[in-house]
């Protein structure tokens, strides 16, 4: 092999394993990504401030800790609304800087009942420099709303009921009610009610519940909220018997008095007690329970007359008071 081809084999090999350098990046200016989840609320007299942080920077840049953090709130500015007059004339509210991650505030407002005001937050890098402004959020302020007190609850054969107190009822305002059952880590919303009391008729017997309950009223885009109440528990016990069975008749047949009656409507129903008493005597059960609403007595003697009355049985032994009873002479 020549010389010549030998340089030129290099060349070539040399070329395939560099790579060519591009432009240097220019230094990033650390200007924040900005809010996007900016959340407010009224509660009682204070207003909670949540948001996130962002964790990077506009041109991709990890955020390890801001400058400062600027939350401001206050009226809209006269006019068309322009963010610059806003924030100029709106109270800055500290909050510590801080690195990225979820933030919350909370901000007295108890003079503050009937105005509007807009909440918004940006973030300094380290640099100096700000984000966009997060997204706006306008707030209606209302007179604090009064914390539902005395919660109590009661077990009925329908369900839970609970009642409680409030120092003022308000036009509008009505009460979102909270429970947390077997196995859930925290209380969920299980209905709403526009007075103090509320009925739970999905709570099942023999469980342990608990409630708690917080006013809310209707504020603008917002809903402002009172203070939760205090939390009540409740076992509730199945200790309530069925409705009487109604509609009972007796009708003489072939060497039988046939009863029926209407059909009870407890889903936890376990069936009928058949009743009888012959001539002035008292009624005593002539059956165990049974489960179709409808008897068949051939235990009779021709011409003696029978009194009946049937009571209902629950899935849990409850039993009814007696129907109203029917009387008849054996065929």
């Amino acid at each position: 092999m020549s010389r010549l081809a030998a340089v030129a084999i290099l060349s070539v090999l040399l070329a395939a394993g560099c790579g060519v350098p591009g432009e240097p990046l220019p230094p990033s200016l650390h200007v924040p990504e900005a809010v996007g989840d900016l959340r407010v609320q009224q509660v009682g007299e204070r207003l909670l401030i949540r948001f996130t942080l962002p964790a990077l920077t506009t041109d991709g840049v990890v955020v390890r800790r801001f400058h400062r953090v600027e939350l401001r709130a206050g009226p809209p500015p006269e006019g068309d609304f322009d963010t610059e007059r806003w924030a100029a004339q709106a109270r800055e509210i500290l909050v510590p800087a801080q690195g990225p991650g979820p933030v919350e505030v909370s901000l007295p407002v108890a003079d503050g009942a009937g105005k509007e005001w807009i909440i918004g937050v940006r973030a300094w890098g380290r640099t100096g420099r700000p984000s966009a402004w997060s997204n706006l959020v306008a707030v209606q302020l209302v007179p604090a709303l009064p914390r539902p007190a005395q919660l109590q609850a009661e077990a009925t054969a329908v369900g839970v009921r609970l009642t409680w107190r409030t120092a003022a009822l308000k036009e509008g305002v009505r009460y979102r009610v909270f429970r947390r059952g077997p196995g859930q880590p925290r209380a969920e919303a299980v209905g709403e009610s526009a007075d103090t009391s509320f009925l739970d008729s999905s709570a099942a017997f023999g469980q342990d519940w608990e409630y708690s309950v917080q006013a809310f009223l209707k504020a603008g885009d917002q809903e402002a909220l009172s203070e939760i109440s205090e939390v009540v528990s409740i076992r509730p016990e199945d200790r309530f018997p069925p409705a009487p069975p109604t509609g009972l008749q007796a009708t003489p047949g072939l060497g039988a008095i046939e009863l029926l009656w209407d059909a009870n409507p407890e889903p936890d129903l376990e069936g009928y007690r058949v009743w009888r008493a012959a001539g002035n005597g008292k009624l005593a059960p002539l059956t165990g329970i049974i489960a179709a609403p409808a008897y068949s007595d051939r235990d009779i003697e021709a011409g003696k007359r029978y009194r009946y009355a049937v009571s209902a049985v629950d899935a849990r032994g409850n039993e009814s008071a007696l129907s109203s009873p029917v009387e008849v002479v054996a065929p």
